[in-house]
């Protein structure tokens, strides 16, 4: 109690000012039932540090000056600390930095919990991603073809200027010994007494301008070096934040294209929560569902049965790999929109619209002429998966009405096809279009797609904060975690509780 002038004002404890059921409560409840080692760092712990930043994502304050003015005016911030100081933005920050497996483990122990209480389904799992933008400098792009083609020139420049000082000091340097070369220069400079000059009006000696030149050549040898380490398989990354990709944005107001540094996130939903994510630097889809597979293997307690994908995911190797690891692909094939066109069917150069003969292993074209195998060749994929693809060729496609039709080049008519892949496409075709399939291919699209419009509509997650893959995981899985708790919230308040699917409308 406490006397205000004439009036008395009481103080009331945060406990009575805040709803039982508050999204707060259950963060507290969750929160204290994780596995997290009570450590103090600096004057707050760690799980009421983890409380705090988790409840400010929740709530959309993702800023780490606003988590701090929050926690010492905001009741339910207070309510977290308890006893504990208000920390300042710079602690938060830097335990963020400092915590990132923690979080992700955090993430993966609240996914966990949920499917011990029936929460979570544990049988199909959705996968999708979408590109975000990085915390980069949108003009501060390197090419991997420009740093290729500007290397190879300055090799040859290299090897006529080392041309040019071994016919003048009868040596024999080469492109290996660059460094042994400059060193030979100031020896020589030091032998005869040579003294370097800079400015306007001076005349540099030849000695002079074939060790800068020199120098200039090594350190432009060393950058295009490093920018090639730094490429790992992309065709591109920025300077600003070398693990961004440049990459095609949908948000593209300019409406000109334009490629922007950005990170592909992939998430994998089940009944409505975020059970995996992950972060990538590649462009296509195809590259991330076995890295998130194996990511979902390695962190929850259960096992998917059901893998549910666009047709951005659709790949041999994929198809594989789910296979081998007894897992039932409901992957879309690429063309499954445009087979069910009219035109699709009339287009008579596609392998599906030609006759088959497995006895002679030929193909039939519109034409009646016979498409006969001639060769198989071995096909590497980015990623480096080998496939083998049988080549089929008409013995003579002249004087063919369907000719313009069928294909576009003066050559003999050939169809390159991977066995393999052709059967894993009709398995997964089957899948999709059965009754289950049609269930699930309708839960991916609101259940995945739903949640990345939450994170970016609600959440504001259009453009990342931090820099680096191992930060922007970190960031990445805090706004998981906050959509998963909040999600848990809203089902309780709503009774909606061990609701997994969404089912077609029938009526």
């Amino acid at each position: 109690m406490k006397k205000a002038g004439r009036q008395t004002i009481i103080l009331m404890p945060y406990e009575q000012t805040i709803a039982q059921n508050d999204t707060v409560r259950v963060l507290e409840r969750i929160m204290n039932g994780i596995d997290i080692a009570q450590i103090r760092r600096g004057k707050v712990t760690t799980r009421t540090m983890l409380k705090i930043i988790v409840y400010g994502y929740m709530e959309g304050i993702t800023s780490l000056r606003r988590i701090a003015k929050a926690c010492s005016r905001d009741v339910n911030f207070k309510w977290l600390l308890e006893t504990e100081p208000v920390p300042s933005k710079s602690v938060i920050g830097s335990f963020i930095q400092d915590n990132g497996e923690l979080i992700e483990s955090i993430f993966n122990q609240v996914v966990n919990q949920l499917y011990k209480i029936n929460e979570i389904n544990g049988e199909s799992v959705y996968i999708d991603g979408t590109k975000i933008e990085a915390n980069a400098n949108k003009y501060s792009f390197v090419w991997r073809k420009a740093v290729e083609k500007n290397n190879s020139n300055l090799e040859n420049r290299i090897n006529e200027l080392l041309i040019e000082i071994n016919a003048v000091y009868s040596t024999d340097f080469n492109k290996e010994n660059l460094y042994l070369c400059i060193e030979f220069l100031e020896k020589e400079r030091e032998k005869h007494h040579i003294e370097f000059v800079h400015g306007k009006g001076k005349r540099k000696s030849l000695l002079q301008r074939e060790y800068e030149q020199l120098t200039s050549f090594i350190q432009r040898k060393d950058k295009y070096t490093d920018y090639t380490t730094k490429f790992k398989g992309r065709n591109s990354f920025a300077k600003t934040d070398t693990d961004a990709t440049f990459m095609h944005m949908k948000e593209d107001h300019m409406r000109n294209a334009q490629l922007k540094p950005a990170y592909n996130m992939q998430i994998a939903v089940d009944s409505e929560y975020i059970v995996g994510m992950d972060v990538s630097s590649q462009r296509s889809d195809q590259l991330t569902l076995i890295p998130m597979l194996k990511k979902l293997k390695n962190s929850l307690t259960y096992k998917y049965t059901n893998i549910v994908a666009d047709a951005g995911y659709e790949s041999e190797e994929n198809y594989k790999y789910l296979q081998e690891n007894k897992q039932i692909s409901y992957i879309k094939p690429q063309n499954y929109e445009k087979s069910k066109k009219r035109s699709y069917k009339k287009w008579i150069g596609k392998r599906e619209n030609m006759k088959y003969d497995k006895v002679k292993d030929e193909y039939i074209c519109a034409k009646s002429r016979k498409l006969s195998y001639q060769f198989s060749k071995t096909r590497i994929s980015k990623s480096g998966f080998k496939s083998q693809v049988k080549v089929y060729e008409c013995a003579n496609c002249d004087r063919c009405g369907y000719k313009k039709r069928c294909k576009k080049s003066n050559y003999n008519k050939r169809l390159y096809i991977s066995t393999n892949f052709v059967e894993y496409r009709k398995i997964s075709l089957d899948n999709i279009t059965n009754d289950k399939g049609i269930i699930l291919r309708i839960n991916r699209s609101i259940q995945v797609e739903g949640a990345f419009g939450v994170l970016k509509q609600d959440y504001g997650f259009r453009r990342l904060s931090r820099r680096g893959n191992y930060n922007v995981k970190t960031e990445f899985a805090l706004f998981c975690l906050a959509y998963n708790i909040n999600k848990y919230c809203n089902k309780l308040k709503k009774n909606r509780l061990g609701f997994h699917y969404h089912l077609p409308d029938t009526g």
